[in-house]
């Protein structure tokens, strides 16, 4: 079993492999030499790496266990592929950290059958004493492309964002689009990968979408989380149910997934390209981090113009800087 203090090593390990010794010697206030020596112990323990000399020495995580496998997608059934591959690797971790790896992996192999139409799957999991990974890879269409040509949008990029509010599938008489939004939110990390798009979502940052150098054939989803969390499968569910339901009738919507890159959010159709769907929800929570400035039309479309169409849908913003709440506040003024 790890202790409170080796998982500190580690997680200085995972920051910065350089001068772990003296940052591990000031976090505990230990001497370097005892430093050094709990550093030599986890090397022997095999749950660390070390190379270099002298000032070179560098850590790095070892992985401890890795598993993956390619599969032929029809017929394939991701609970299967959980217990013959999967769950073994984590049989060993908290209740609820396997619980949050049995449903997000069933859920991302389970979407890459039905929805992929790729010859295979490939299916991977690597572990390490702080933290697991876990990949699922297809060689099909291509998740946002796919969206794109379902909803007839403009660019592939604000398949994305419908893939961020929820309650979005292709296939809605056999799926509920609640997988990815719910999966998106027990990682610690969540990266979606397909065609020149990569959606980023690491727990406790903002959101966000990269521009890819080359475009790649499928869709990669990769996930990742401490082999300690605390979180729950329950708790998720719970943040986004209405009160004394069992609904997902929440929704949190990053706002900045809106906004292109050279983009400001100043047009209508901005706005209506953004609460497209919110209909579909009692509570739409609007985090505008990293959204400097929105412009009047923008503002007075959602906060006026879709409110009042909407009145069992409540607009809740969070988040706003200083330009931002004043222009929503005018809005809803007006």
């Amino acid at each position: 079993m790890t202790t409170a203090d080796e998982f500190q090593l580690l997680r200085l390990v995972a920051a910065d492999a350089r001068n772990v010794a003296t940052r591990l010697a000031i976090a505990l206030g230990l001497t370097r030499q005892a430093a050094s020596a709990r550093l030599l112990k986890a090397v022997k323990a095999g749950l660390l790496e070390r190379t270099g000399h002298g000032a070179g020495v560098r850590y790095a995580l070892r992985t401890t266990s890795e598993v993956q496998h390619s599969y032929e997608r029809a017929g394939l059934s991701e609970q299967r592929v959980w217990q013959s591959l999967l769950a073994p690797v984590v049989a060993d971790l908290p209740e609820n950290v396997r619980d949050v790896w049995h449903y997000g992996l069933t859920e991302m192999i389970n979407n890459a059958v039905d929805h992929s139409g790729s010859p295979q799957v490939h299916v991977g999991l690597r572990r390490n004493a702080l933290f697991t990974q876990a990949w699922v890879v297809d060689d099909g269409e291509g998740i946002f492309l796919r969206i794109q040509r379902a909803l007839d949008l403009f660019d592939p990029r604000e398949a994305i964002l419908e893939l961020a509010k929820g309650k979005f599938t292709t296939d809605p008489a056999n799926h509920s689009g609640e997988g990815i939004f719910f999966s998106s939110k027990v990682f610690d990390v969540f990266d979606i990968r397909s065609g020149l798009a990569h959606f980023a979502h690491d727990d406790g940052k903002v959101d966000v979408l990269f521009e890819r150098d080359a475009a790649a054939p499928g869709t990669t989803v990769f996930m990742q989380l401490a082999n300690d969390s605390p979180r729950t499968t329950r708790e998720v569910f719970d943040k986004f149910a209405a009160p004394e339901e069992y609904t997902f009738a929440k929704t949190l919507v990053p706002v900045r997934l809106a906004q292109h890159e050279g983009e400001k959010l100043v047009s209508r159709s901005q706005a209506k390209r953004l609460t497209m769907r919110f209909e579909r929800f009692q509570t739409v929570v609007l985090d505008f981090t990293a959204v400097a400035e929105i412009g009047q039309a923008f503002a007075d479309e959602v906060f006026r113009v879709f409110q009042n169409a909407h009145p069992g849908t409540t607009l809740v913003p969070v988040n706003m800087a200083p330009g931002v709440k004043a222009m929503v506040s005018r809005a809803r003024a007006g």
